[in-house]
């Protein structure tokens, strides 16, 4: 298997302000260790706006191959959690699949 990914898979979600706190918590335990078994990274970004706050998760794949292995099936199909309409202001009904043209991680 690849040790460089070579597509990135982006979801994004939004809550309440008032929820965010909780369903970070709960984004971190269930939504994020099954992409840290599988995947070759993940990121989970929090943004604060005035009224409500977004989260965007980014898994890193070496193909689309492994990426449909772990969604077993159409790889931009979004799978939500369990308490995501819970939380969220309305259930994200895509996911973006981008390929990674530049991989720079050299941080300066």
């Amino acid at each position: 298997m690849a040790t460089k990914p070579t597509i990135a898979r982006i979801w994004r979600g939004r809550t309440r302000r008032d929820v965010a706190n909780s369903y970070e918590t709960y984004l971190k335990a269930e939504g994020i260790p099954p992409l840290q078994r599988v995947a070759l990274g993940v990121q989970l970004f929090r943004e604060d706006r005035e009224e409500e706050t977004w989260f965007t998760t980014i898994s890193y794949w070496p193909d689309i191959q492994a990426m449909t292995a772990f969604t077993k099936g159409d790889p931009i199909k979004v799978h939500h959690l369990d308490r995501d309409p819970e939380f969220l202001i309305e259930l994200p009904e895509r996911i973006e699949i981008h390929r990674i043209l530049v991989d720079d991680q050299d941080l300066r």
